[in-house]
């Protein structure tokens, strides 16, 4: 038995003679109950006539009795006027009009209407055959998953359509005294989940679909013949349609939501049938979408080539480089997830020229080499000490994957991948690879700013040096800079003076115009500029300490002082 009330009488009738289909009639009934939705629409159909059958009969008989029981008291009551004896007949007591009596009829002769508020979408558009397809859709594209969402896109005017009917039925309420809140009309799109989702997950052979998953298959829903009924809105409330780059019509959904809301009653009325008309075709389904959520992949990594971007190298159109960090990490990566594309970040970036080597871990460093040296009696000990220094070293990176077919990794598959990265190529390299949350991508991020580097610059003096003329830098602590904006990178960033901190310096002396210059700065540092000046940019610098034009030659990243990702041991 369907959940439904005295009060819901007058609405069943009204709805159905409108054209509304069986399910239609529930929702504009605030029927929750699911299970309601999800039996056969015929069957619900012919509850639906029955409960007004029975509402019909039960005020006839009642009528039949009143007038025995008048005849029984011996008492006849006299000739009622005509039109009075027509009105209190048995059986077409409260009887709807003749229009309703039609539609009612029509479909209790099983002739197919397509409904004029869903446009057929909760009519043939909801069951088994339309199950199998979303299935097949889905296999077909090979993803992993566990569970999935069910998400309906419906087109913009069955909103209209919807209000529309609600109108029609508020105002035959308000006749009758009785209240009918928009809010609690169920949606079109939660009675399709509610009768769809469990064919669906049958048709996949068992997977859950949940109210959340990470795993969404999206069914989308257009109307063509209907496209019009959202343009009157248009001239109606033009403040609620601004066109956009990104959309291809301005009667988006939630526009169309927007306007009727502010529309009066009486300009809608005014525009627009109610109830709507009928359509003579249901909607199209389009193709299924999957979409997984992204999935993110951190580590670390260094660059050994001095002719190497971080990312691709492309100017007015041309590239400049053949390949870059980012490229050489993705290409695998991309491979074994099966994502659709990506985003690369890291904790900083370095120039083309520049490579990334230590990580800062220098204690750790010297012991694990002595440890080894001595319990393994290395017969290379550079060989080694470059294998350590690689195994400890590198610029924190990470990798969004958007819409990965494959989600997650063993362990034994991370390794794998890591190790495919790097056999690749020898400039690069890459360690700790792992899955990471989005939230922990915060963490990387923290580097930029607040967190330390340290480099080692080959530097170059014009007048001729001794070791005791550059003695005096291992002594200045904390040496704050002002940075105006770079020449090399005026082009792409704001101009203004930036604020820096060196808060270490070290010297080894090489010959009478060259040595290696240590730093540890503040992240954000613009080493290349603090050694040249940058015609006078950047104060102090290095030609001001040293009262001589400087330059440099070489430049590594030896430390990015950030504690991401986790060390995954080897």
């Amino acid at each position: 038995m369907l959940p439904l009330k005295e009060k819901d009488k007058p609405i069943v009738q009204k709805l159905l003679s409108a054209g509304c289909c069986a399910r239609c009639v529930l929702r504009f009934c605030c029927v929750s109950v699911q299970a309601a939705y999800r039996q056969p629409q015929q069957d619900t159909l012919k509850e639906l006539q029955a409960f007004i059958s029975s509402t019909e009969n039960s005020k006839a008989e009642s009528t039949e009795e009143n007038t025995k029981s008048h005849g029984a008291a011996g008492s006849e009551p006299p000739d009622d006027p005509p039109s009075k004896r027509a009105k209190l007949a048995p059986g077409v007591a409260d009887a709807p009009s003749e229009e309703d009596a039609a539609a009612v009829v029509k479909l209790k002769d099983g002739e197919s209407c397509v409904c004029v508020v869903c446009l057929g979408i909760l009519q043939e558009l909801c069951g088994t055959t339309q199950a199998v397809k979303i299935a097949e859709a889905v296999k077909a594209e090979k993803y992993e998953f566990d569970t999935l969402v069910l998400s309906v896109s419906l087109p913009a005017q069955l909103c209209v359509r919807e209000h529309s009917c609600w109108l029609h039925v508020k105002k035959e309420m308000r006749e009758k005294s009785v209240a009918l809140d928009k809010d609690d009309v169920v949606q079109v799109k939660e009675a399709f989940k509610w009768i769809m989702q469990g064919q669906v997950a049958k048709a996949l052979g068992g997977v859950a679909v949940v109210t959340r998953s990470l795993f969404e298959v999206g069914v989308e829903f257009t109307h063509p013949e209907t496209d019009a009924d959202c343009h009157f809105l248009a001239s109606s409330c033009p403040d609620c349609f601004k066109p956009t780059k990104n959309k291809q019509s301005v009667f988006t959904r939630m526009a169309v939501v927007k306007a009727l809301e502010k529309i009066s009653d009486g300009k809608f009325l005014k525009h627009y049938p109610c109830p709507p008309a009928q359509p003579t075709s249901s909607c199209s389904p389009r193709d299924v979408q999957c979409l997984h959520v992204s999935v993110f992949v951190a580590g670390r990594y260094n660059k050994f080539c001095r002719s190497l971007p971080q990312t691709p190298w492309v100017i007015d159109g041309e590239r400049r480089m053949e390949s870059s960090v980012e490229e050489l990490i993705a290409a695998p990566v991309l491979s074994s997830f099966r994502a659709g594309g990506f985003n690369f970040s890291s904790s900083g970036r370095e120039d083309v020229d520049v490579r990334t080597l230590g990580n800062g871990e220098t204690h750790f460093i010297y012991l694990s080499i002595f440890l080894k040296l001595h319990l393994q009696r290395i017969s290379s000990p550079e060989v080694f000490l470059f294998s350590v220094l690689v195994q400890l070293a590198g610029r924190p990176f990470a990798m969004e994957l958007l819409n990965p077919h494959r989600s997650r990794l063993s362990k034994v598959e991370m390794k794998q991948l890591q190790e495919t990265i790097n056999n690749s190529s020898d400039k690069i390299r890459v360690r700790d690879l792992q899955i990471v949350t989005r939230e922990a991508m915060s963490r990387m991020k923290e580097g930029e700013e607040e967190k330390t580097k340290s480099y080692t610059a080959l530097v170059w003096t014009q007048k001729p040096i001794q070791s005791e003329d550059i003695t005096f830098i291992d002594d200045i602590k904390d040496l704050t800079l002002d940075q105006k904006t770079p020449l090399r990178v005026l082009h792409r960033r704001a101009l203004a003076i930036r604020q820096r901190v060196i808060h270490s310096m070290s010297t080894r002396f090489l010959d009478s115009h060259h040595f290696y210059l240590g730093l540890k700065t503040q992240a954000g540092t613009y080493i290349k500029e603090f050694v040249h000046g940058d015609f006078g940019r950047t104060k102090p610098n290095l030609c001001q300490l040293l009262k001589t034009d400087t330059d440099i030659l070489e430049l590594d990243v030896e430390s990015v002082d950030v504690d991401w990702p986790p060390s995954i041991p080897e």
